[in-house]
């Protein structure tokens, strides 16, 4: 498979995961960073998405530390994707 087709099948699994706010996290992620992401990344990103919500979502919240097997550059993006030091404007 191509990477444009990889990139687009991440695309519906990002925004079609069943909770809602999974959807708004990784969807937004995938959205702003698929295209420029490397063929490794992809892998990641693909493994990331074929973990259950509830895990991912307490990584991603910060209630929990994702184990270290799950603990990749592309989680870590995905976090600092949605942390904001700032006021939102």
């Amino acid at each position: 498979m191509d990477d444009d087709m990889r990139r687009r099948r991440i695309r519906v699994r990002a925004w079609r995961r069943g909770m809602r706010e999974m959807d708004i996290l990784l969807g937004r992620f995938v959205d702003a960073r698929v295209e420029t992401l490397p063929a490794e990344a992809l892998d990641e990103l693909e493994a990331l998405l074929d973990l259950p919500d509830a895990a991912v979502f307490r990584w991603l919240s910060g209630a929990e530390q994702p184990p270290a097997e799950h603990d990749t550059s592309v989680l870590r993006q995905v976090i600092a994707f949605h942390q904001h030091d700032g006021p939102i404007h």
